[in-house]
């Protein structure tokens, strides 16, 4: 009998491999020999110390020293205006470290004579960096510690973001790759601290993938207090509760999210209630950021003498314009043929937010990067878009170096360059958007289900079945869960 069963490999996965299945990708290892050949077995074959895992850690590391080799000339010879625009070495460190009396002993919400424009723990990973550069004046040789001390913390919450994706793939580990190297987070990663936000919704998807959507939860209400955008994966959750019927993760995890946001923002908000509001209204009451789709249009405008919008208008519109993208979004989610993969609504909604928003700083393309390793780990895409963005991120640098700083005009570009660079950083984040909303509502365009999965990041939502799908074509085929029985047709 046992000659007559069908003969079971190794449990253990084969890994997808890029050289293998991605198109382009393939056609640049004839260098090494071509692709992986046909008859080795990934993930059933032992690779020794050089594990996937281990691999993407070694390439994170090389991209932060790359990442710190792009701030040199400011780590050399300081962070000046208007050279650091030009140098294209700015960052948020040395201007809050000098200009909000972080290298004076101002401990962002503890010291009631300073306000931050940013969430709770934000402003406390500020002064706790901060503190640990010690000294009496702000001199560049403080200012570039205080740099080096959040660089380094950085490079690390990168790697936890790059192994946290890698982990998320399973037998797509490979994928992460795309975080490890992305010109993106090596041009932009050092801005700000938005990559412990990134982190931290990194880790929150591991955790629901995992099924466990109250450790996804706490982390989703670490990262709102940090970054706001890490709430909007509840959004995505939601829609998957309703098409599934499985409500209660979409409960868990949003509990879970509002008591780890409470839990950081109360005890502030007691000690310190107008350095605690102070986000909120200066978020309010800013105009429109640079290279955002607002302010575009404000400088368009300025140049043809028509109308330009205020503040308070251009509040109104980016909200109404969000809601009307998030409500496609959600027809999409809820009338596509099979149900959508989490990653891709999570991705959908943060790049809807950041194209409707009325601020875009430039390190906001860290937010997308693992959300499109998840969504759509096409190489050929991935590098258009990053292409596109590094194109803005040397427009925007000149820009404001003449702006902010009456810079020589010799470094400048002239407006209408500066609008097209925006135009078309925005173009290429649709684009993003459309490919990854058509493999929604065709499944066979999708990288992921080619290779038979349902929704690997899905967590407790993979393989569930359908409880609610519109169909508005033949509505006598939706799946509606009071009729009591299943779609027809």
């Amino acid at each position: 009998m046992q000659e007559t069963k069908p003969h079971r490999q190794s449990r253990r996965a084969r890994f997808v491999v890029p050289s293998r299945c991605d198109a382009l990708l393939r056609n640049f290892t004839e260098i090494v020999g071509g692709p992986l050949g046909n008859r080795s077995a990934p993930g059933l074959v032992s690779p020794g110390v050089f594990t996937v895992e281990r691999v993407l850690i070694v390439l994170t590391v090389i991209a932060a020293l790359l990442a710190v080799v792009v701030k040199n000339h400011c780590r050399s010879q300081g962070w000046h205006n208007p050279v650091q625009f030009y140098a294209t070495c700015y960052s948020d460190f040395p201007e809050l470290f000098r200009n909000r009396g972080l290298g004076e002993g101002i401990f962002p919400f503890f010291s009631q004579e300073g306000f931050f424009e940013y969430p709770v723990i934000m402003g406390l990973i500020a002064g706790a960096t901060a503190f640990l550069v010690r000294g009496e004046e702000v001199g560049d040789a403080r200012i570039l510690g205080y740099f080096d001390v959040n660089a380094t913390l950085i490079a690390a919450v990168w790697i936890v973001t790059v192994v946290a994706t890698a982990r998320m793939s399973r037998v797509r580990s490979w994928d992460a790759a795309m975080v490890a190297v992305a010109p993106g987070i090596i041009l932009a990663g050092f801005i700000n601290w938005d990559m412990w936000a990134v982190a931290m919704l990194a880790v929150a998807m591991l955790f629901f993938a995992r099924n466990h959507p109250g450790l996804a939860g706490i982390f989703i209400g670490l990262g709102t207090a940090t970054k706001l955008y890490p709430l909007l994966f509840l959004g995505a959750v939601f829609l998957l509760a309703l098409r599934s019927g499985k409500i209660r993760p979409f409960l868990v995890v949003s509990g879970a999210a509002a008591v780890a946001w409470l839990a950081v923002n109360l005890p502030i908000a007691a000690m310190n209630p107008a350095g605690w509001k102070y986000f909120f209204q200066f978020s309010e009451d800013r105009p429109a950021g640079y290279s955002s789709v607002w302010f575009a249009y404000n400088l368009i405008a300025g140049r043809m003498n028509w109308v330009q919008l205020e503040a308070g208008t251009i509040n109104s519109a980016a909200t109404n314009l969000f809601l009307l993208v998030c409500i496609l979004i959600g027809i999409l989610a809820l009338c596509s043929p099979r149900r959508p993969r989490l990653a891709q609504l999570v991705f959908l909604i943060v790049a809807a937010f950041i194209l409707t928003n009325k601020v875009y700083s430039p390190q906001f393309v860290i937010w997308l990067v693992p959300l499109l390793a998840l969504a759509r780990p096409n190489w050929r895409d991935f590098l258009l878009w990053q292409a596109a963005e590094g194109l803005h991120w040397g427009a925007v640098w000149m820009y404001l170096g003449q702006v902010t700083s009456a810079g020589s005009a010799q470094n400048n570009i002239d407006m209408p360059y500066y609008v097209f660079a925006v135009m078309l950083h925005m173009a290429s984040t649709a684009y993003l958007m459309v490919r990854v909303a058509f493999d929604v509502w065709d499944p066979r365009s999708d990288p992921l289900r080619r290779h038979g999965s349902d929704d690997l990041h899905g967590g407790p939502f993979d393989e569930a079945p359908d409880w609610l799908r519109l169909d508005p074509v033949n509505p006598s085929a939706s799946l509606l869960p009071w009729r009591g029985t299943k779609a027809l047709g």
